[in-house]
């Protein structure tokens, strides 16, 4: 009975003598652990760079044909024929319609008559006041009549002539409007005709920005249509007032659009050029923490042989895609977190790995 209660506390002791050495080698280890500090967090890094900035001012505007009218008829009368399609482009001078113009020819006809008679009339009389025959009184009348008649063939020329409808300008016709045998007034919408090439771009400005524009200033536009193309053009001309009502100040722009990719009424972002600006430090957005009190970036450093992270305040500028300019607060070609912010703490060892994308501070923001 002894012997055996002898071997069961000696099992005991055993087993308890295990746990407590297994306790204490793993003591040992977090002692180890701590006296070597914690492991290096894995990070993304960039470098600050210089860049050279245009800055802009912004707006939106809308697109305005160089020239656009709808084409009408001066005189009144019957469509004879339609001498152009919808959406063809045209030259300046094309004939697009032509109207029934039978009526005003004869009536030409008969204004010729009238003129050559009139002729015959005042050479006549021309030739009888030399002798005095004839009193001053008729040779004027004769004179008169001569005038009058050539007056009346020119508005007979004229009434044909605007018969046929042309072309004022070159651009693109719109959809026609009007058919073969209808009849006319004065006045009538046929045509839209618009010139494409160049075109314009009306926008507003702040008037505080006045200062800053001039004509002959570079303009950048782009459209929703073609979101991957951007218009470069220029400042033609400034309204010389200010809008009461808004106090912005109208501005117009020029852009070249020889494949007539952008059309009239098109709602356009605008960028009006300012001079260029050197020497821009610049980062990442992914490197900024954005904190109520105030910006920060983690800056790496060379501490007792290893790398640290170490916070840095900043002050931000302007942000142009995905760079964003520092103000205040680091220097050329210091090296910056863009990745791994949110485990790090000031001071935190660090191990550097481009190679994968890493966990931004762009989460916090």
């Amino acid at each position: 009975m002894i012997k055996r209660f002898i071997i069961m506390l000696a099992a005991v002791a055993l087993v308890f003598g295990g746990i407590f050495y297994w306790k204490m080698q793993q003591f040992a280890a977090f002692q180890a652990m701590q006296s070597g500090g914690p492991p290096p967090v894995t990070i993304a890094t960039t470098v600050v760079k210089s860049e050279s900035w245009t800055p802009y001012l912004s707006s939106v505007g809308s697109l305005v044909a160089s020239e656009g009218i709808d084409v009408t008829n001066e005189v009144e009368g019957q469509v004879e024929k339609i001498l152009f399609k919808s959406g063809q482009q045209v030259k300046k001078g094309d004939v697009l319609l032509q109207m029934d113009d039978s009526v005003d020819r004869a009536q030409l006809d008969g204004a010729r008559a009238e003129q050559r008679l009139a002729e015959v009339r005042f050479r006549r009389a021309s030739d009888l006041i030399k002798k005095k025959a004839v009193s001053q009184a008729d040779y004027d009348e004769a004179a008169a009549n001569l005038d009058n008649a050539k007056a009346q063939v020119q508005y007979q020329l004229e009434r044909v002539r605007k018969k046929a409808i042309k072309a004022p300008f070159d651009g693109l016709l719109g959809i026609r409007k009007v058919d073969v045998g209808e009849y006319l007034s004065p006045g009538s919408g046929i045509v839209p005709l618009q010139s494409l090439d160049p075109i314009y771009v009306d926008y507003s400005l702040p008037e505080q920005q006045l200062g800053k524009i001039s004509t002959g200033q570079t303009v950048t536009i782009s459209v929703k249509t073609f979101p991957d193309r951007s218009f470069d053009g220029a400042i033609s001309a400034i309204n010389p007032g200010i809008d009461p009502g808004t106090r912005n100040v109208r501005i117009r722009a020029t852009l070249k659009n020889p494949d007539h990719a952008l059309r009239p009424g098109m709602f356009a972002e605008v960028h009006t050029h300012l001079p260029t600006r050197q020497n821009i430090l610049t980062v990442p957005r992914s490197a900024i923490t954005y904190a109520p009190y105030g910006d920060s970036v983690f800056v790496v450093q060379d501490k007792n042989g290893s790398k640290v992270a170490e916070r840095i305040q900043v002050q931000t500028g302007e942000v142009r895609g995905d760079r964003v300019e520092i103000v205040k607060g680091l220097k050329d070609g210091q090296e910056v977190v863009t990745a791994g912010q949110l485990k790090l703490r000031n001071g935190a060892p660090v191990k550097i790995d481009n190679s994968v994308k890493l966990e931004s501070s762009l989460t916090s923001q």
